[in-house]
Order: C-alpha cells, then sequence, then structure tokens
C-alpha cells in the first residue's frame, strides 16, 4: 500500500535505511516539504513504521476528497434521482441539533425553505444548528446541490424536513427531549406527511427494550406508521472489555422495530465493489436482547454536506471543510460544505432511500420498508479488512459477519426495482448462543419469551421457524417467499458455521468479554444521549 509519511525533521540515512529495511520504497520526495515522503510499504509493516522514532504521522496515500455526490453514486439514489425518484413532500423528521433552514441547498427551486416545520427541545428557546450536525444530516437526506451546482445532492433532494431539536451545542441531550421530540412527530405526522424519523444519536443500552424508554418511544412512532430509522453507534473499535466491538450497539438502535444502520467506507469512488466497513460501526448483538444489529449498512465515513458557518463542529475542525475549489467556486469563497464521519452520517442515507420508496408505493407500510431494504442489500463482501486511523496510524481488522454488516449494504435501485412486500411485521431478528454447543441460532422474536407480553402483530414476516442450530444457513428460507435477508456469505468470521470458537473474533479472547455480550445487563459507556458522528478526519 501507499502511505504518506511525516517526520519531525527531514530523514536521516539512518532512518531510510530503518525505512528500506520494513519493505519501504520510496515513491515521492519533495522539495520544498523535507519532512513529507511518500512510500510504498506492505500492509503489516505499517504498525511498526508508525512507531519508528522520528516519524510524526503515517497515513493512507487518499484522494482529495470523498464527497456525497459518491455515497449517491455508490447507493444508487442518483440514478433513482434521473427516474424522477426524489422523495418529493415526504416528511423526514430529524431529530437531531437543529437545521440550517436557510440553506439554499434545502430551499425548492422557487425559493422557499423545505424545512416546513421547527421546535426546540433542548429549553434554549432556538431552532438553529449550533452544533452543526443536525443539518449535515438534513443535507445527506434532503439537499439539492444549489450551493454546488447540483454536485452535492442528497438522497432525497425533494423531500421536506421536520426540524426537531434535542442536542445542544455541544451535541449531547436527554432522553426525555428525544421522546418529546418523536412524540411531537407522531402528533405532526398528517400535517407535515411524516413517514421516517431520523435519529443519528444514541447512548448505552441500560436495560432491555420492553424496559427502554427510547425504544418504547421508538416504537410508539412504529405503531402510528412511521420508519425510524437509527444510528448504530461509533463503538466498533472499543476493546475495553475484550469484546473486539462486539455487543456495542446504542439504544435505540437495539429496537428491534427500528431499522439500524451501520457505516461504510465509498474508498473515493462510487464503486461499491471496493467499499470496506467502517471499524468504528457498532456491532451487535444488541446486550441484554441479542438483536442481530445494525440491519443494514450505507456509507458513512468522510461525507460532505452542510456546513454551518460558526458552529461548534465548524470551529473545532476547520480542517474538514471542503474547498470550493472542489464544486467550481473560488478557492477564496466561503466553504458551503463539511465533512463527517460515522454513522450519523450513513442512518440518513437510508432515511432518504426510504423516502424513495414511499414517493415510488405511498401505500408501503414502515415494515415492508425495513423489509425491502434489508432484502435487496447487497450481500456481496470480502472475509475481512484492515482499517488503519489515520491519526493514531493503529490498524483495525474486521470481519463480514451478520453483526458487522447486517443483512447487506444499501442498493436503493435494486429496492425501487424490487415488489416484494413483507406480509407482516419486521423485528430484528433474536441471536440465542447454545452454551454446551458453542453456536448461534437466528430465531424469529416472538419466539422468545421476553418476560412480558411484545405486540409484535399478528403476522411476523419471518415465518414460524427460523432457526438453524450449528448449521446457519442464512440464504435458506430466512425471509417471507423464496427471498433472503441475509445472504449465504453473511455469517460470523465468514464462515457459513455459526461456531463461536475461541478463534471467532465474536467470541474473544475473556471470559469478561464474553459475558459483556451474551450475558451482561448493560453497556459501559456513559449516559448521556449523544450524536452518533465520529469527529476528526475519518479513517480510510
Amino acid at each position: 500500500m501507499t502511505v504518506v509519511l511525516q517526520f519531525s525533521s527531514p530523514p536521516t540515512a539512518d532512518l531510510l535505511r530503518l525505512l528500506s529495511a520494513k519493505g519501504a520504497t520510496t515513491r515521492k520526495k519533495f522539495k520544498h516539504l523535507p519532512k513529507v515522503l511518500v512510500i510504498d510499504v506492505p500492509k503489516g509493516s505499517v504498525p511498526a513504521i508508525a512507531q519508528l522514532p522520528g516519524v510524526r504521522r503515517l497515513s493512507p496515500d487518499r484522494r482529495v476528497a470523498s464527497h456525497l455526490d459518491l455515497t449517491a453514486g455508490t447507493v444508487g439514489s442518483a440514478i433513482a434521482n434521473q427516474y424522477g425518484w426524489t422523495g418529493k413532500d415526504i416528511g423526514i423528521a430529524v431529530i437531531d441539533s437543529g437545521v440550517d433552514a436557510n440553506n439554499a441547498d434545502l430551499k425548492t427551486t422557487t425559493g422557499p425553505s423545505r424545512v416546513v416545520y421547527g421546535e426546540d427541545f433542548t429549553g434554549q428557546g432556538t431552532t438553529a444548528d449550533r452544533y452543526g450536525h443536525g443539518s449535515h444530516v438534513a443535507g445527506i437526506i434532503a439537499g439539492n446541490g444549489a450551493n454546488s451546482g447540483g454536485r452535492y445532492k442528497g438522497v432525497a433532494p425533494e423531500s421536506k424536513i421536520i426540524n426537531l431539536r434535542v442536542l445542544d451545542e455541544s451535541g449531547v441531550g436527554s432522553d426525555s427531549s428525544v421522546i418529546a421530540a418523536i412524540d411531537r412527530a407522531i402528533e405532526l405526522k398528517f400535517t407535515y406527511n411524516i413517514r421516517i424519523i431520523n435519529l443519528s444519536l444514541g447512548r448505552p443500552i441500560y436495560e432491555s427494550f420492553i424496559d427502554d424508554p427510547l425504544c418504547q418511544a421508538v416504537e410508539a412512532a412504529h405503531h402510528a406508521g412511521i420508519l425510524v430509522v437509527v444510528a448504530a453507534g461509533n463503538q466498533g473499535r472499543d476493546n475495553s472489555v475484550n469484546s473486539m466491538g462486539y455487543g456495542t450497539i446504542d439504544s435505540p438502535g437495539n429496537d428491534p422495530f427500528a431499522i439500524t444502520v451501520g457505516a461504510m467506507k465509498t474508498v473515493g469512488t462510487a464503486n461499491k465493489s471496493d467499499d470496506k466497513i467502517a471499524s468504528y460501526s457498532s456491532k451487535g448483538p444488541s446486550v441484554v436482547d441479542h438483536f442481530v444489529k445494525p440491519d443494514v449498512v450505507a456509507p458513512g465515513n468522510i461525507i460532505a454536506s452542510l456546513r454551518v458557518a460558526g458552529s461548534t463542529l465548524d470551529s473545532g475542525y476547520p480542517g474538514n471543510r471542503v474547498s470550493p475549489t472542489l464544486y467550481g467556486g473560488s478557492a477564496n469563497a466561503s466553504s458551503k460544505y463539511f465533512t463527517l464521519n460515522g454513522t450519523s452520517m450513513a442512518t440518513p442515507v437510508v432515511a432518504g432511500a426510504a423516502a424513495l420508496l414511499i414517493q415510488q408505493n405511498p401505500a408501503i407500510t414502515a415494515d415492508q420498508i425495513k423489509g425491502r431494504l434489508m432484502q435487496t442489500a447487497s450481500k456481496n463482501f470480502p472475509t475481512y479488512s484492515v482499517a488503519l486511523d489515520p491519526v493514531t496510524a493503529v490498524s483495525y481488522t474486521s470481519y463480514y459477519d451478520a453483526f458487522t454488516v447486517g443483512a447487506g449494504y444499501l442498493d436503493i435501485m435494486a429496492a425501487l426495482n424490487c415488489t416484494s412486500l413483507s406480509p407482516g411485521t419486521v423485528p430484528s431478528l433474536v441471536a440465542v448462543f447454545n452454551a454446551k454447543k458453542g453456536t448461534v441460532s437466528l430465531v424469529s422474536p416472538n419466539q422468545v419469551a421476553w418476560g412480558e407480553q411484545v405486540a409484535w402483530g399478528e403476522q411476523v414476516a419471518w415465518g414460524e421457524q427460523v432457526a438453524w442450530g450449528e448449521q446457519v444457513a442464512w440464504g435458506e428460507q430466512v425471509a417471507w417467499g423464496e427471498s433472503a435477508i441475509f445472504g449465504a456469505a453473511t455469517v460470523i468470521n465468514g464462515s457459513n458455521v455459526a461456531v463461536l470458537s475461541s478463534s471467532a473474533p465474536v467470541a474473544q479472547s475473556t471470559t469478561a468479554g464474553f459475558s459483556a455480550i451474551w450475558g451482561s445487563s448493560a453497556s459501559w459507556a456513559s449516559s448521556l444521549a449523544s450524536a452518533a458522528s465520529v469527529l476528526g478526519r475519518g479513517e480510510n
């Protein structure tokens, strides 16, 4: 792989010899940047090179920028828009840090804002986006590219945004604020045709979804016919309890009726064949209830969307501003766009996709949307991938199992071209661990005793039996009819047998880590509801 090395001082001959001994060969030197060197190096040597004395920073030789136009191309929304599927007049409630209603990207072609309603739930008396997160989310959903000559469009560029502000200028809020905002969205459903709620936020799980007030609010919206799209969280690298990042899904992403979204990296191209999972994307199963999460994955790394000048994120990360020269502007002009990373950014991609399906078929239900997006998601993944953090130079290995990528990678055109409709509710499956055999089965949640009655609906789309014992064939009769939600290759650790041996990442590496996934009653992180975005430069 090609990487860029930055040194604390021009490299000495001894340091260059050390690099050569690690397998590095010089690709480029710079006359006026003597402390920078571009090298080719074996991937396995990257951690050792990063630790060499005199090496200040190591980063991949990445493209100048990765933009939202790559996101649109990757998931198929650009083509869908050309066919007229733009989410026109579909209401999407963005429960976040506020939305910049005056941004040209969120206006109609005749001038009025498509942010049709705003309300504050923080007690600060403003719906403005002081943090800079909610506007970014709204742009990914509904931006029309007015500030970029159409280059940076959202997935559903004619949809309408309902701005419900629950996060303050630090990106922090509370359960009560989120619940109040969901309640208001339900109340305003028919006034603004609210069919979707976007929750690019979350907090740790402390109890079963049955008892979690955030989950209960999500289910109230679901029962009202609103699809709730939730960020999985960004703790996929967390190995603090030796769980290899498994069992890190946030609430309310653990709710079985929500569609929970993990983050992929577009790797600088619109071709999804080279895309990889973002190593920070939280993995399932959900602690306490063990739901198979996330449900799907979508682009979420280094995503360009709307900038809020002077906001907390904008002021704290000026390097994330997108140069106007990249969309035809002057180098001296003020940037209109900003890059962010995380499942926060992947979530609105799925929310926008849902708006296109609703425009195509207004009678489609929230469960049918979830089932369609899962069913048609791409199942083509490698067995594993290695990611490099550009700041710390630490590498992370991710395995493409169902707890990492769910049912697969969002494919909007496949979803629009599909006519399958689930016959009932589509709650996420439950992973049941057999301690004697060391195996995992996937079970329809209506077959599990939850301690009290859960209303799964008259018919659950998964059928009567979704448990395969030791041989978990994800592609055989998993969903309604003959279609498969989970592809045959999307299994634990890339195998077609879900055996939690000591070599399986979900089983490693200590009793404490294993207990954290399969036996815990709470997670181990902080307690505040907050935005599910990763700050800084993302990963490559």
